[in-house]
């Protein structure tokens, strides 16, 4: 408990950010208002170890998100007339966990589903015990941000396998590649640090050549040694074509693939017709740039190769992450026996890195099992693109309940039309949310929730979010661990979300049973900790962290001696490979074999032709947003509350258009409308548009003060992925007509 000074002068105290996955460490002053802690400035922290007093705009804005005067203070339950009158929290759950026993005992436990988005991240507790809540009544519709993001991660690791020492450390790289991603701008993706643009700047002065795959000139572009601007969606067509030449010019690490590997006879073959001129007219790029790409990259003694949420929105997602894991293979892009691991952990529990492979896996076709598209469980979780459609098809397994734990599917969830059915079909849709988003507005309950610094954080979600990929992740044994540092309003009713699942699940008389968990789908790093949740000894926030650290090769007692944050030592290197592992790497799963062969067979001319819809769009990400969390901050939007449709400036010149024009975007199923906006980063031809932006689907004559939702161009049922349903959400061929105002 922080203590404010009684006469009313603020006080300033460490602790870390949690908008995002980086968990910054800021300086947060709270000062004495009525006897409670008002937040009243957030700025970086000078004496954090490891981002050394950096934080981004919106770390910055946190005081006006906790004191915003739209902020939830009170639950709200809706009526019959479609008004909203505040409910008692506790009255909430009783009521919520009663409707929830009715749909349970007419229509099965599958009735009920739990979606939790990106914000959630940052705070263990709720989604551990949101699930804890849908196991004890016998639900597995367990839902969450990553299928709609990066799921070809997880889906790749499960068809290649992993490497069990770790990739790299930045900081010590000769080259590295950044396919779809810009990490100066998503701070926690794409490479190993903190302050990105401050580390790329320093990796460059001692001689790194960084290659940037990416069709805008990214502000990580910018930066690039070699920057291969290419078309939109063909970033699997370059890494095939990378591979071909490191293959053909027997640039790969030939004893490190046959100790570790198979499958390159195959992959040798299959990529054979990516040649450089091949993949130079299909990408758009120069064919000797790509050989210099391939012959830098393989060249280099310390290098990997990592992606982001550009590449992933285009098609072929898993196809782009196994083909960049095989190009690491290839150049054994790894750490090595007798090397310092990466990350040895600090609020994870120890393990034992090793110069050797985990097996493949079996990454989907398991567990629960979608009635649409064939879908099932993954390796990266439900398919969340399909849960619109078990909330809208009739008959037995219907999702009736859905509960969003810190995500707004409104904005979020591809197919926006068919999402706003969906909410509104469902006999009971509860969201928790901090102010009245558009998923809000349709919910029959919104509970009304604790701000991030009113409540105890601790960094172990920063350093757990490497199971879900490379290039994220703490690149030490960094630990922070902060108290709650502000208090909620005065005269607030406002919960953390797992005490509100607690609070049901002890009026249902169910047992919850807490458990952490390390590692990805069959990939498990360390022992799961399980917590049995007291139903008659309320246990508190700091006692569930104490639980989920209880494994830690740094005990959470000794965190808290460093409330600046700390960079524990670590002698911890990757040992020898086992003499009895027979485990290899896969370089030619047969199911990325074949969609490679079928990209290859495609008339990609015709693919890239569509004079009906002649301009190409991409997602790209604000600065100044975490997906639709903090657009209503006027410090953030400042005087553009919209999303812009960015576009080249010759591209503004043929429509004959300018800056601050009003325009509408169009696929084959849907349009928005957008106000453009001149970029000469882009590809003439290329159109770029920030996502999680609009109202409801009726509101797009409020697009100047809400935005687009750009997930209004897409169809979940048209051009999706056959493993985890994710639709086409980038690359998409749109048309663009200037609105006639008058």
């Amino acid at each position: 408990m922080i203590e404010v000074d009684k006469n009313n002068k603020s006080q300033t105290v460490p602790t870390l950010c949690r908008l995002c996955i980086a968990h910054c460490g800021v300086l947060a002053s709270v000062k004495n208002d009525n006897g409670r802690r008002k937040l009243i400035k957030v700025t970086g922290d000078p004496d954090n170890p490891l981002f050394k007093g950096y934080t981004c705009p919106k770390g910055r804005a946190l005081p006006e998100m906790h004191n915003h005067e739209g902020r939830l203070l009170h639950s709200l339950k809706k009526q019959d007339d479609g008004s909203f009158v505040t409910i008692k929290s506790e009255q909430a759950a009783i009521e919520v966990a009663e409707k929830i026993r009715s749909l349970v005992d007419e229509y099965g436990p599958r009735s009920v589903a739990i979606y939790v988005g990106t914000p959630n991240v940052g705070y263990p507790a709720a989604a551990g015990t949101g699930n804890a809540f849908l196991r004890a009544i016998g639900s597995r519709m367990f839902f969450t941000s990553n299928t709609i993001d990066q799921p070809g991660k997880q889906i790749s690791l499960a068809a290649h396998g992993k490497w069990l020492g770790g990739e790299p450390d930045f900081d010590r790289a000769d080259a590295w590649l950044l396919m779809g991603v810009n990490p100066i701008i998503s701070k926690a993706a794409g490479i190993h640090g903190q302050n990105p643009a401050q580390k790329l700047k320093q990796a460059l002065a001692r001689g790194l050549k960084l290659i940037v795959i990416d069709p805008r000139i990214s502000d990580t572009a910018r930066k690039a040694t070699i920057h291969l601007q290419s078309r939109p969606g063909e970033d699997h067509t370059i890494l095939a074509g990378m591979i071909n030449v490191i293959i053909s010019e027997r640039l790969y690490d030939a004893q490190f693939v046959t100790e570790n590997a198979e499958g390159f006879s195959t992959l040798k073959e299959r990529v054979a017709g990516f040649n450089p001129e091949y993949v130079a007219d299909r990408a758009g790029i120069v064919s000797d740039d790509l050989v210099a790409a391939a012959r830098t990259f393989a060249a280099a003694t310390i290098k990997h190769g990592n992606s982001g949420t550009g590449s992933s929105f285009s098609m072929y997602c898993n196809l782009k992450e196994y083909l960049l894991a095989c190009l690491n293979t290839l150049c054994a892009a790894y750490t090595h026996a007798g090397e310092k691991v990466t990350r040895p952990n600090a609020m994870l529990p120890a393990y034992t890195p090793k110069a050797q492979p985990l097996a493949p896996f079996k990454g989907w076709g398991f567990g629960e099992k979608l009635r649409v598209r064939d879908l099932t469980d993954t390796a990266a979780g439900m398919p969340t693109a399909a849960l619109a459609d078990e909330i809208l098809l009739e008959g037995e397994g219907q999702v009736k309940a859905l509960i969003c734990i810190g995500g707004n599917p409104m904005a979020a969830w591809p197919d926006q039309r068919k999402t706003q059915r969906a909410m509104e079909k469902l006999d009971l849709l509860l969201t928790f949310d901090v102010e009245m988003s558009s998923t809000a507005r349709l919910a029959d309950y919104v509970i009304a929730c604790k701000h991030s610094l009113e409540t105890p954080g601790m960094s172990q979600s920063g350093e757990a979010i490497k199971f879900f990929g490379t290039g994220i992740g703490f690149p030490s044994a960094y630990a922070q661990y902060s108290p709650s540092i502000s208090d909620p309003p005065e005269g607030s009713d406002v919960v953390e979300e797992w005490t509100f699942f607690y609070d049901m699940a002890r009026h249902l008389d169910l047992e919850l049973t807490y458990v952490a968990f390390f590692g990805t789908a069959k990939y498990i790093e360390s022992p799961m900790a399980m917590m049995v949740l007291d139903k008659n000894n309320k246990p508190t926030t700091e006692e569930i962290y104490e639980h989920i650290c209880s494994e830690s090769r740094i005990p959470l007692a000794q965190v808290k001696r460093y409330p600046h944050g700390h960079v524990f030592g670590s002698d911890v290197v990757v040992t020898e490979k086992e003499s009895d592992c027979e485990a290899r790497l896969a370089l030619a799963n047969e199911f990325m074999m074949t969609q490679l062969a079928d990209v290859y067979a495609q008339d990609y001319r015709i693919q890239h032709d569509t004079p009906d819809y002649p301009f190409r769009y991409i997602p790209r990400r604000h600065n100044n947003f975490m997906n639709s969390a903090g657009r209503s901050i006027k410090k953030l939007t400042g005087d553009k509350q919209w999303n812009p449709l960015w576009m080249h400036p010759d591209d503004l010149n043929k429509l004959g258009i300018s800056d601050g024009d009003r325009v509408n975007v169009a696929t084959e199923y849907d349009s928005i409308p957008a106000i453009v906006e001149s970029d000469a980063t882009l590809l003439p031809g290329v159109v770029a548009m920030a996502h999680a932006f609009g109202g409801l689907v009726d509101e797009d004559h409020r697009y100047h003060e809400l935005g687009s939702n750009t997930g209004r161009l897409i169809r979940t049922e048209v051009d999706y992925d056959p493993i985890t349903g994710m639709p086409r959400m980038g690359n998409i061929p749109v048309a663009i007509k200037p609105i006639n105002t008058i």
